[in-house]
């Protein structure tokens, strides 16, 4: 028997639903009726229509970061937007990282499907965890997590819970050493914000994370969050003098203009800079009256 629940819209709500339809018209608050019935089972071509769907439903994440590395790697943004972050936000309503959460997902929903996997997430929140193990055991646990779901999608809490019981039956020690150089890495950690692919030199270690010297002070990274760079002795040198030039900004109110050129050399993908980046440089110092000892 179909059970009957009445709910009442106000006119504010029917109105803007109306008008998103194109249909703005004066109307009064009616009552809508959603129905609840009972199972009913399907025919087979019903049965075989709803896995169909249900599996396009489930892909959808995957195919979305799929086309948004092909968009970011080719740099397909660039006629309208000036950045990948502006782009995703404009054209999508997302920001860059939740772009690139889909992205990562995506290689890991791969990775699943390549190890055999035949129960697969349905959506990027129930990846998400897996991004802190490494690609071997990220299979194993997954399959752990359909396991204790019986067998059945797990949700991200549970994916969560399994990836903490690895990690710590696994615990990795930290490999770097004071003075090494390193790119960060954001993955899925919102505190990084900004600091994708900055490099850092290591300041101190501990067990599981490293403190390390960006371009605007030192922060506190966990090594999951952390690439190593392999320099040579004289190029960490002329890191540190670039990091010591750039600290000196710190407690500075510094312009907009004027800081998206001081993050822009926490990007730098090499270590010396060109004749210009040195003078631009050297003028900001100037500017803020920046003594630098030579």
């Amino acid at each position: 028997m179909a059970r009957r629940k009445t709910k009442e819209f106000t006119e504010a709500e029917l109105d803007e639903m109306l008008v998103a339809a194109g249909r703005a018209s004066e109307v009064k608050a009616v009552p809508v009726e959603v129905v609840y019935s009972d199972p009913q089972e399907l025919t087979t071509a019903e049965k075989k229509k709803r896995k169909q769907l249900e599996k396009t439903v489930e892909k959808a994440f995957y195919l979305a970061g799929l086309a948004l590395k092909e968009l970011r790697d080719l740099r397909l943004y660039r006629e309208t937007h000036r950045s990948f972050d502006d782009y995703c936000r404009e054209r999508f309503g997302h920001s860059r990282q939740k772009a690139n959460f889909l992205i990562v997902a995506a290689d890991i929903y791969r990775h699943l499907t390549t190890n055999g996997c035949q129960i697969l997430p349905a959506n990027e929140r129930q990846i998400r965890p897996l991004c802190l193990l490494p690609p071997d055991q990220q299979t194993e646990a997954w399959t752990t997590a359909v396991e204790e779901a019986n067998p059945k999608i797990p949700s991200g809490r549970l994916v969560r819970s399994v990836v903490n019981q690895i990690r710590e039956l696994h615990p990795v020690s930290n490999p770097y050493k004071v003075g090494d150089v390193c790119e960060i890495r954001v993955k899925e950690n919102p505190d990084l914000k900004g600091k994708h692919k900055c490099w850092g030199i290591v300041r101190s270690i501990g067990a599981r994370a490293c403190t390390v010297a960006c371009w605007d002070g030192d922060l506190e990274v966990k090594i999951e969050h952390l690439k190593p760079k392999e320099y040579t002795k004289a190029q960490r040198k002329t890191l540190g003098e670039l990091v010591k030039r750039l600290e000196k900004f710190d407690g500075y109110e510094v312009e907009p203009a004027a800081y998206s050129i001081l993050e822009n050399f926490g990007k730098l993908p090499r270590l010396d800079l060109t004749p210009l980046e040195d003078k631009l440089l050297s003028l900001l110092e100037q500017e803020y009256q920046i003594i630098i000892e030579r």
